[in-house]
């Protein structure tokens, strides 16, 4: 009888987490169908907003994007307003699953967390501003550059609306991603996986490897590759001076408990 009372005390608790696990995603959901059909509605300025690089970059301001098949445009309105609905709804959806995790943490554990969710949203749009403001309009200068006239026959860019966007989401997606890397070396580093002087030591590989993953998920123009390694390389000393501070932060204290 004491094990069966024992089987239901365990069983009931995890019960109580699944139900309000489904409720924070219900609720997750809800804020991101509303956000998508907010952002639906407003679907045309912002794809107007998204193709200003493009429209800047040519030479003349009178570039055009054409669709091949008669219901494409629908669909890049509906995945335009599915991407900015995400974007929207994603400070309710961080809440409801901060919400879930929170109780099951030490006072310490979220003070420490903390800076890491608000870190989160704050680097990711400064890798699409950057994208968006700086990489774009460089990397569509320098494919439009190839506009000419070959044989006799004139070389002109017609970009379909579904493939511009579909490079749009992977430049903001790409640099977006790529400025986490501070958030997961530091929770690497705060989780005892990684020290500072491995990550130090290993410094030329992560350099080789900053340099690849720009080449991966970039487009295939230079320009827009050294832009995007260059400020990793500035994010990864950043999180090693940050690793340092915290370090010294970590041996004082233990220092100072040791004295008393």
């Amino acid at each position: 009888m004491a094990l069966i009372r024992d089987i239901d005390e365990t069983q009931s608790p995890l019960l109580d987490h699944l139900i309000e696990l489904r409720a924070r995603l219900v609720r997750c959901v809800l804020a991101l169908v509303i956000a998508f059909a907010i952002c639906l509605y407003f679907a045309d300025p912002i794809l107007g907003f998204l193709v200003q690089p493009l429209k800047n970059s040519f030479p003349d301001g009178r570039g055009q994007l054409i669709f091949t098949k008669l219901y494409e445009v629908f669909f890049v309105e509906l995945k335009v307003a599915l991407f900015a609905g995400f974007c929207l709804s994603f400070p309710v959806i961080a809440n409801q699953l901060w919400a879930f995790i929170a109780p099951g943490l030490y006072a310490r554990e979220k003070r420490a967390f903390l800076p890491f969710l608000i870190a989160t949203p704050v680097l990711f749009m400064a890798g699409a501003a950057l994208a968006y403001y700086v990489v774009m309009p460089t990397a569509f200068r320098w494919f439009l550059g190839f506009e000419g006239e070959a044989g006799g026959l004139a070389i002109e860019a017609l970009p379909t609306a579904n493939e511009y966007l579909g490079l749009v989401m992977q430049f903001i997606l790409a640099f977006g991603m790529s400025f986490l890397l501070p958030v997961l070396l530091l929770l690497l580093h705060r989780a005892g996986i990684v020290s500072r002087a491995q990550l130090a030591g290993a410094r030329r590989y992560v350099i080789v490897l900053i340099v690849a993953l720009a080449a991966v998920v970039t487009p295939p123009d230079p320009g827009s590759q050294i832009i995007l390694a260059i400020p990793l390389l500035l994010l990864f000393e950043g999180s090693l001076l940050l690793m340092w501070i915290t370090d010294r932060k970590s041996e004082a204290g233990a220092d100072l408990s040791s004295s008393v």
